[in-house]
């Protein structure tokens, strides 16, 4: 001993190199000389140790905090890594070890790593050399680098099993060991068969017998004898893909109804979905995976394999089933991506006075432009006119047409004619400023032509008041619409018609109550429900005998238990005008004029006054015995101030039938005009004086239609290219948020939540647009640009949550509950800066399959076609609907006793326990095999 000491004392007074060398491992070992690292391998096996002792000596948490790494797909699983050199070569070793080390490893838990899914280990250790394949290819240098780890870590009394990647990449092979902390180490062997599999193995039955065979006598036959061992399996479905030829095997299949609930007609997916009309989706969902398993069950011979391969899997204990989706396809088709080309012709409006401009030869600047934007061809642009004005439907049901939160943005209505030209706008031409501006001119060309051959437009109501809260375009077309109404109305075959009715105007008052007056035949209650809407509560027919000396005229009926101040005869509601209509611009240029004209007072007044006039006419009309004091009464009850009678007030519980035959005893009524009415030069009793006495049908109309027309017209064609683009921008967004918001896809809180806020935040980024003061560099576009990705975030989530909805329509919870699983990894990753074209991670999170759920998952698995058959063999057990599983994953174990057998230490020192003496795991396919053996040994 002596002599070998001296001998390597001389070895390390050789060179200067390997003195240095020695010098700094005794200043690591406290300058301790350490004798038994002499060569290479003994240093290489240190270096081993003093790492391993280094992150024993650690808790998890300080592995943490010195840069150890969370693998994304293995829970919480971390790995810290060091680098050592020995022969000339580099190696990497890493350990992998959970935060919360205690409780056992579940045999079909998603999150484990490779390792720990095929030996059934927790924390562990891989030793391997840093090449590019990462393996050793080398036999005997795998097994001197295992014996190596394991020499360390017995030095250190570590527990840790150790694992070395052997052989070529592709075979995913391992050798490893573990000291078992007593006489037994547990050594570890992986390996895999890519193709050829012996047809015995791909069996159940031959699988058994290839686990039995590692423990029992080779002179045994396995067959015929039995041998308990355990017994775990998961098997892995996957549905078809849904492409054309797979939808058309469904269809034939189920002629009525197909695997999801749906009524199938052959076509697209989205067919019924609300954004078909404008363009197809590609569905996000490729297809399902569903997981069928056995828990750990015991079995004794290979019958029962035999049987248990001939099993349904409606018989595993559990079913998971996870979503497939649709990998990234460049830039997905949607409102969103239109919306964004949409953008950028307002930023291009900007360089043009007139929209004619974009499209005129003798426009120099428009060269650029034209060399990149094309126009549609003359047949798609007819099209797109035909589908506006010759198929657009009638105006209805406005009021329901969007989103309940939609009327926040100033656009116009998604069923609206102006809706509908900017959303055809988005797909023509590729939303280019040209195009936008070839398919503007004809349709202002055509709604001249609706305006001069009287014909109706199509999609706008005419009726009604202008909402002022719609863009002014869509404003401006209502008026157009109620314009050629009225225009029509006005005509000479309908004035014809109406002539021979005048006679009426001379009816008696019993009569004219119900209606005596031509101008309340030809017109209906709708086009003058103004006073007689909102001041008659009661219209009877009048039982009075006293009839006034003049001609009544105009009356809609008699205003119950009110009567004219001084003739005593019963008062009458006139038929009156409505209110002329005004958009937003008219009502900007009356307060103006209003203002100008410096009467501050009485403002109100002076802003209605053609209204007042014409409703004092009709009111003399149809009262000639009135008096101003009358139409106060009925116009402005809060102008007429009664006296307080006591005594009315004691009889004010009596009867209304009372009420009524005293209400003409005790006349006239005690009251007055209010102050503001009976100051001098009031501008009411000034208006009542120079009324004439007219009904509303002899009445000059309030609304003029030829001229409200062609200004409406004059105002189209000589709209501004960004104020059209400004308020296409806010209509198209608000019209595709509406389309959207029709979808159909359950009850998704998460998705009724996304839409509430699009509409909030298109609120906000589209308010700039309606102060009319953009410009082409203003921020605003920018703001705009991220506006569709928004829209494009929502976009992508709804058409995800429609698909689950129609595929799982019977199974509505699985359906709520990817969902939400989705949309909650979606936001984790979106957040984290995740993008497709960088590698979005893989959603994988599965969900538990109910037992009534079942049979809905099934239907989904169509049992193939003839063709399809041929596509491939079936050689595996198991299978659903004419489907064999993609992956069949099985876990053979034996367990015994410690002490009594020749697994115990001879020392007694053991407690009673059970250990798994062998476990093996086998993965794989009829064409693919992949096995994975553990085995305890006293050696």
């Amino acid at each position: 001993m002596t002599s070998s000491s001296s001998s390597r004392k001389i070895h390390f007074d050789t060179t200067e190199d390997e003195l240095t060398e020695h010098e700094e491992e005794e200043a690591e070992v406290e300058h301790f000389d350490d004798f038994t690292v002499a060569s290479s391998w003994e240093r290489f096996i240190s270096e081993i140790e003093t790492v391993l002792r280094a992150w024993m000596s650690n808790a998890p948490n300080n592995l943490l905090e010195k840069g150890a790494i969370l693998l994304e797909d293995s829970g919480n699983l971390y790995k810290v890594k060091s680098e050592m050199k020995y022969a000339m070569k580099s190696y990497s070793m890493e350990f992998y070890f959970k935060t919360d080390p205690d409780g056992e490893i579940a045999d079909w838990n998603f999150d484990l790593h490779d390792l720990q899914l095929c030996f059934g280990v927790k924390e562990f250790l891989v030793i391997a050399p840093q090449s590019a394949s990462g393996v050793v290819l080398d036999a005997p240098e795998a097994s001197k680098l295992l014996s190596a780890v394991a020499i360390a870590l017995s030095n250190c009394s570590s527990l840790w099993p150790a694992f070395v990647p052997v052989h070529d990449p592709s075979r995913k092979a391992y050798i490893g060991i573990q000291s078992m902390g007593t006489v037994f180490t547990r050594r570890f062997e992986a390996d895999r068969i890519g193709s050829q599999v012996p047809i015995k193995l791909m069996h159940l039955e031959g699988l058994y017998e290839l686990f039995v065979s590692k423990f029992a006598y080779s002179t045994l036959d396995l067959s015929v004898h039995n041998f308990k061992v355990r017994f775990a399996m998961k098997l892995t479905f996957r549905t078809l893909p849904y492409d054309d030829d797979n939808m058309k095997a469904a269809k034939i299949s189920k002629s009525e109804e197909n695997v999801t609930g749906e009524m199938s007609d052959g076509m697209q997916w989205d067919d019924d979905c609300s954004w078909s009309e404008w363009y197809s989706a590609e569905d996000p969902v490729k297809g399902f995976e569903l997981i069928a398993i056995w828990s750990e069950k015991m079995v004794e011979n290979s019958m029962e394999m035999a049987e248990l391969e001939n099993a349904s899997p409606h018989e595993a204990e559990k079913w998971l089933i996870s979503l497939r989706l649709q990998g990234s396809s460049g830039n997905p088709v949607g409102f969103s991506s239109e919306l964004r080309l949409l953008v950028d012709a307002l930023q291009m409006s900007f360089e043009a006075q007139f929209m004619e401009d974009f499209v005129s030869v003798e426009n120099p600047g428009s060269d650029n432009i034209k060399s990149a934007m094309v126009i549609p061809s003359p047949t798609v642009r007819d099209r797109v006119l035909k589908e506006l004005f010759i198929d657009g439907v009638q105006f209805s049901d406005f009021a329901d047409g969007g989103h309940k939160t939609s009327r926040a943005i100033k656009g116009a209505p998604l069923g609206s004619l102006f809706a509908q030209f900017c959303l055809h706008s988005l797909w023509f031409g590729n939303c280019n400023i040209r195009a936008i501006a070839v398919l503007w001119i004809e349709f202002v060309r055509e709604v001249r032509w609706c305006w001069e051959e009287s014909q109706l437009l199509p999609r706008m109501p005419t009726n009604g008041s202008i909402d002022l809260s719609k863009c002014l375009i869509n404003q401006k077309l209502q008026m157009l619409a109620i314009c050629i109404e009225r225009k029509c109305q006005l005509n000479e075959e309908y004035q014809d018609c109406i002539g021979s009715l005048d006679q009426i105007d001379s009816m008696s008052e019993d009569e004219s109550v119900v209606g005596d007056d031509s101008f309340s035949i030809q017109t209906s209650s709708d086009d003058f429900s103004g006073k007689v809407d909102r001041k008659l509560e009661d219209v009877q027919l009048s039982n009075d005998k006293e009839t006034s000396d003049l001609t009544r005229r105009g009356s809609a009926g008699i205003v119950d238990s009110m009567m004219l101040l001084k003739s005593h005869q019963s008062m009458h509601a006139p038929y009156t005008q409505e209110a002329p209509l005004m958009t937003e611009d008219m009502h900007e240029e009356r307060l103006k004029a209003v203002e100008a004209f410096g009467d501050s007072f009485n403002f109100s007044a002076q802003l209605e006054r053609d209204i007042l006039t014409s409703d004092m006419s009709a009111f003399k009309a149809a009262n000639p015995d009135a008096i101003f004091e009358d139409f106060i009464r009925w116009h402005s009850p809060g102008d007429w101030e009664e006296y307080d009678d006591p005594e009315k007030s004691k009889s004010s519980s009596s009867s209304s039938a009372l009420d009524t035959k005293k209400s003409k005893d005790s006349w006239p009524p005690q009251g007055k005009l209010s102050k503001r009415m009976s100051e001098h030069g009031n501008l009411w009793r000034k208006l009542w004086n120079s009324a004439p006495a007219l009904p509303a049908s002899e009445q000059k109309p309030l609304l003029d239609p030829n001229r409200e027309g062609e200004k409406v017209l004059h105002y189209l064609e000589t709209l501004q290219p960004h104020e059209l683009l400004e308020q296409m921008v806010c209509t198209a967004f608000r019209a595709a948020a509406d389309t959207l918001s029709q979808t159909s896809y359950g009850e998704l809180k998460q998705m009724e939540t996304e839409m509430q806020q699009l509409y909030l935040t298109m609120a906000s980024a589209l308010r700039p647009l309606q102060v009319n003061r953009l410009s082409g560099d203003s921020e605003t576009i920018e703001d705009l640009r991220r506006l569709t990705g928004t829209l494009e975030r929502v976009e992508k989530l709804l058409t995800l949550a429609a698909s689950l909805h129609r595929k799982l329509l019977k199974a509505p919870r699985l359906s709520r509950e990817i969902f939400s699983d989705y949309y909650n990894f979606y936001i984790q990753t979106t957040a984290k800066g995740f993008t497709e074209d960088s590698g979005e991670k893989e959603f994988d999170k599965k969900q538990e399959v109910r037992d009534v759920e079942r049979e809905v998952l099934s239907n989904m698995f169509v049992p193939p076609t003839a063709n399809q058959s041929w596509r491939k063999v079936l050689s595996m057990g198991n299978l659903l609907n004419g489907h064999e599983p993609i992956v069949r994953e099985i876990i053979f174990s034996l367990r015994d006793r410690v002490s009594g057998n020749h697994y115990a230490a001879r020392s007694g020192n053991v407690s009673q326990q059970e250990i798994q003496t062998y476990r093996m795991y086998i993965c794989g396919t009829s064409n693919d095999l992949r096995v994975a053996l553990s085995v305890v040994s006293g050696d």
